[in-house]
């Protein structure tokens, strides 16, 4: 079973495979900082400092919330992000999640396709 390491608040926990970070921590009390769950007021931030390959995919909500600056920083929304097969280690930084909860969402272009029917 993988592991997320909260640095943090120094707890590891092992999870099943495909588990929400965020839930992980509510669950075992891991001290993640939370309060919507849904990718949009950005407490939950954190940084991804050993294991990102071992994460699924970037969401829509978290490229909206953090921007190309965060998430090329290793920055991650717990509540969007699930562990893959391996270990991971996160950190989480008071000043951090101010700035990214004040951050306005960036609008996400759709792409509308044209083609004939």
């Amino acid at each position: 079973m993988p592991t997320i390491n909260f640095l943090t608040s120094n707890k590891k926990i092992e999870v099943p495979k495909e588990s929400n970070i965020l839930r992980m921590s509510l669950r075992y009390d891991c001290e993640l900082p939370n309060r919507c769950g849904g990718g949009i007021c950005g407490t939950c931030v954190c940084k991804i400092e050993e294991g990102a390959e071992n994460l699924d995919k970037v969401k829509v909500q978290e490229r909206r919330k953090l921007g190309e600056e965060w998430l090329e920083k290793g920055y991650r929304l717990g509540c969007q992000t699930f562990v893959n097969e391996g270990d991971v280690a996160i950190s989480w930084d008071e000043e951090v999640t101010k700035q990214v909860k004040r951050r306005k969402p960036d609008k996400i272009k759709r792409t509308v396709s044209t083609g004939s029917r």
